[in-house]
């Protein structure tokens, strides 16, 4: 067991990331980069909605190959986060308080669809409400609820000019949705 003996080899190390191309095109615009990496994919962003949905894969997953509650609240935060972003005029904004209750399971090979709206939007705070469901990828019609969450954020905090980027990435990427 991995002492090295006699007919055991070493993988090779993963191969190191290709070096950017000289003069080469501008990465994607990404929305999230911790969710993009999962595989999350936005389908609709507004000041009203935001909606993406995510392969359950093993990355996703705890070890008993049903999906990990912390992408779920992953999921939660960050889609409400975007949704308030938007909603506040494209101003900075902190999260305040995360509650997540996870009622149901999404199993390895699911795919789950992530639907935040707002409750609240108000000029300081913000509420938004976010459910998680199993959808048959088909039909992307909804099956069964796995999470919900509510998200209180606050909003309106003054924007720091290097931001300006983000927000005119996300304003390209929306109409595109």
């Amino acid at each position: 067991m991995g002492g090295g003996g006699a007919g055991e080899s070493n993988p090779p190390p993963p191969p190191s990331p290709a070096p950017p191309a000289a003069g080469g095109a501008a990465k994607p615009f990404q929305v999230d980069r911790a969710l993009h990496a999962l595989g999350f994919e936005f389908t609709r962003v507004t000041a009203q909605e935001v909606v993406g949905r995510l392969p359950v894969t093993e990355t996703c997953c705890q070890p008993f190959d049903w999906l990990n509650g912390g992408v779920s609240a992953l999921m939660a935060e960050t889609t409400a986060s975007i949704g308030c972003y938007v909603a506040s005029g494209y101003r900075r904004l902190a999260g305040v308080q995360l509650s997540i209750n996870h009622v149901g399971p999404a199993r390895l090979g699911d795919l789950v669809l992530a639907h935040a709206t707002p409750i609240q939007i108000g000029r300081k705070i913000q509420v938004w409400e976010v459910q998680i469901w199993r959808i048959d990828p088909s039909t992307s019609e909804r099956k069964d609820l796995v999470s919900t969450a509510r998200v209180t954020l606050l909003a309106n905090l003054s924007t720091p000019q290097q931001t300006n980027s983000y927000e005119e990435g996300l304003k390209k990427f929306s109409p595109k949705l």
